[in-house]
């Protein structure tokens, strides 16, 4: 069969099985349980390696020129962006996948923003074998756009019979001998651990160039590099092994490979190590003290080290055939495409709002455009007028500030040329008495909507100002929090509650029905969803509790955001996250709570999360703790997180209930027709929550 798959291992990578690296195991286990296999040629230096004059360039274009003239239809690059340019202009047609296993941010050719950026606009995939890789890759990035983005682990084949009474009393390190790998820490623990209990024997397998650790041969037995073939069988017989990296790991295969062969793991919480938390230990101090107090427990308790070793083999789902299906997966993707078709609406409706054109689609799932879908969806017509987008780019040298009388002159000629039915305004405070004369002479209705916290701190001088003169030319304000903090204002009945809304079109994951997913827990916040990235200096209030829940939980894998210098997540990245999740914390600002929360509680249960929410916000009036679970305190969530973490029927049951009942009540759809309801535009029987106050 004609090869027209090519995979590029990087320069000194061997496929041979007593000198293969990580990459070259990678490669070749996937390759062997591909759809493709037969189609797949893989490219290495093996025998190149005699030769001076090869180099990492001239390695990329020998290749390039040998099959220069050969029609390949996919090309995949391991570990070497710097190959990326020799591809484009060789082969100009193939589709490229990009495959990272270290820190982008170390490697040539993806060292920079700029060069990243060129990585995602001319690769179709970019792979990588862990989330803490593909947060580097991103790291300063302010739009992202993820979609043609994955993680795609380190595999392994797990074997069924495993004799744990044939096991020996070993203590495994596998890897690089030096201290970056943390073998430091484990060759004095050896020596501390063998006054405790000299039965024990602790193995070193593996290598270093540059060796400068060399321990006591009566602590701790190094018997070299091993093919991996054999380092399983090592893990196999053995009881535990360390992988306490000092480093920022990019994965942790050890712990994955030691599972699978019920071998107990230690390991740091560094780097992508994070994301082998439910397969191994996590240290909370990568010391020789913490090793040696669990070695104590482990080496002394056989139940407690039965019962490990069982629930992480049970875990491991990091299955070569699966991680193969995945990769293969993408390839079908590039060799064949869909086409859908939209329907035609009805009825017309301006729709004036920040609809974050500057943003170049990193808010792509805004409010105001799940609002203008529900519209749509419900058959109207609608038209759109971006109000930042208009003034920040119409500034001149005679209007240095806001051009709004431009602005207004905009919205009249819309007024006239499309003779809409209603104007909504989403945040929009600078409309003169013109236009609100033209819609009161020409009969057309006015509401508006309002999703930032009212709360005093926040609605407040100039702000609040706004708020209420708008009030006096409009039908109806749309908040999303209880209306009664105005209770006393003339204008009260005219402001009504509305949830954010959830859209089936973007929200469309179903995390409770999902097994082996990455994260147990998501949050994200920002600094501003506008300025896209941290201010530097900034503290927000909600990172010290944030931080205490993430400190007091280091067995829960969570994927953070806007905390800890992550940078605040975005577009379809923020949804790649989020639908890798089980359970999520919303958390909103502001002293006035009722009824109030950021647009993130749609998507956070409206994907089927189990999402946390603080009682203070009294939307236990809307939903029932059978569908989200409340906390009081920082000690309640943490005992919460811990007990639905272990209880996984119970979560999947509550998560479900939450997302039903927020598709089925408090969709776009539903949302919006109550909205337009208020003014007989339509008749609908009133959602549940329309009068809660």
């Amino acid at each position: 069969m004609k090869k027209d798959i090519f995979i590029i291992l990087p320069y000194k990578e061997s496929l041979k099985p007593n000198s293969a690296g990580a990459v070259s195991l990678y490669v070749t286990d996937t390759t062997r349980y591909s759809s493709y296999k037969k189609k797949i040629k893989i490219i290495s230096s093996d025998n190149l390696f005699n030769s001076k004059i090869f180099r990492n360039k001239n390695y990329i274009v020998n290749f390039c020129k040998k099959y220069k003239n050969q029609n390949i239809k996919i090309i995949e690059i391991h570990n070497r962006p710097e190959y990326l340019q020799y591809i484009k202009k060789y082969f100009p047609s193939s589709k490229i996948n990009l495959v990272f296993h270290n820190d982008p941010l170390t490697l040539r050719g993806s060292a920079t923003v700029n060069e990243r950026e060129k990585l995602v606009e001319n690769c179709n995939n970019i792979i990588f074998i862990s989330k803490w890789i593909q947060q580097r890759f991103f790291s300063s990035f302010k739009n992202v756009n993820l979609s043609s983005t994955k993680i795609i682990h380190h595999g392994v084949n797990k074997i069924k019979k495993i004799k744990n009474e044939k096991k020996q009393k070993n203590i495994l390190f596998v890897g690089k001998l030096n201290e970056a790998k943390g073998y430091h820490i484990f060759c004095d623990v050896a020596k501390r651990f063998h006054k405790i209990n000299p039965e024990w024997k602790f193995i070193a397998i593996g290598d270093e160039t540059r060796k400068n650790i060399f321990p006591n041969p009566k602590f701790v037995k190094e018997i070299g590099y091993k093919k991996n073939s054999d380092v399983l069988k090592y893990y196999e017989k053995s009881e535990i092994s360390i992988g306490n990296s000092v480093w920022n790991e990019p994965l942790g295969r050890m712990a994955i490979e030691a599972s699978s062969r019920k071998c107990l793991s230690l390991i740091s919480n560094k780097g992508g190590l994070e994301e082998s938390k439910n397969i191994a230990i996590v240290l909370k101090k990568n010391t020789s003290l913490e090793i040696i107090k669990i070695l104590k427990t482990l080496v002394s308790n056989k139940k407690i080290r039965r019962d490990y070793q069982k629930e992480f083999y049970k875990n491991n789902h990091f299955s070569l055939k699966i991680i193969s299906k995945k990769i293969d997966s993408l390839r079908n993707d590039l060799l064949q495409k869909n086409i859908k078709k939209n329907k035609i609406p009805k009825n017309k409706i301006l729709h004036i709002a920040n609809f974050n054109e500057n943003a170049d689609g990193r808010l792509f799932y805004s409010f105001s455009k799940k609002i203008n879908n529900g519209l749509i969806q419900n058959n109207y017509i609608v038209e759109t007028i971006s109000d930042r987008y208009f003034l920040r780019n119409n500034k001149s040298f005679f209007s240095p500030i806001n051009p709004v009388k431009k602005f207004n002159e905009k919205i009249l000629n819309n007024l006239k040329n499309f003779s809409p039915d209603l104007v909504i305004l989403g945040h929009v405070f600078n409309i003169n008495k013109d236009v609100f004369d033209y819609c009161k002479k020409f009969k057309i209705k006015i509401i508006s909507w309002y999703i930032d916290s009212i709360s005093p701190e926040f609605l407040l001088n100039e702000k609040r100002t706004d708020f209420f003169n708008n009030l006096d030319n409009i039908d109806y304000c749309f908040v999303t929090s209880s209306p009664k903090i105005f209770k006393n204002h003339k204008h009260f009945k005219k402001i009504k509650y509305i949830p954010n809304p959830v859209d089936a079109s973007m929200d469309k994951y179903k995390n409770y029905l999902k097994k082996n997913l990455l994260n147990d827990v998501f949050f994200a916040i920002s600094h501003g969803q506008n300025r896209g990235v941290l201010k530097k200096g900034k503290l927000d209030e909600r990172e010290k509790f944030l931080n205490s829940i993430v400190d007091n939980l280091p067995q829960i894998k969570f994927a953070q955001f806007g905390v800890k210098n992550f940078e605040p997540v975005w577009g379809s990245n923020y949804y790649y996250y989020l639908s890798k999740s089980k359970m999520a914390l919303n958390i909103s600002r502001g002293s006035y709570q009722d009824y109030y929360s950021s647009d993130r509680i749609s998507t956070l249960i409206g994907n089927g999360l189990l999402v946390f929410v603080n009682k203070n916000t009294k939307l236990n009036k809307i939903f029932s703790n059978k569908e989200v679970i409340f906390y009081n305190n920082n000690k309640d969530l943490i005992k919460k997180i811990n007990y639905y973490t272990k209880n996984e029927k119970e979560r999947i049951k509550i998560a479900r209930a939450g997302y039903i009942k927020y598709h089925k009540f408090m969709n776009n759809k539903i949302v919006t027709k109550y909205m337009l309801s208020c003014l007989n535009f339509e008749n609908i029987k009133k959602p549940f929550w329309a009068d809660i106050n």
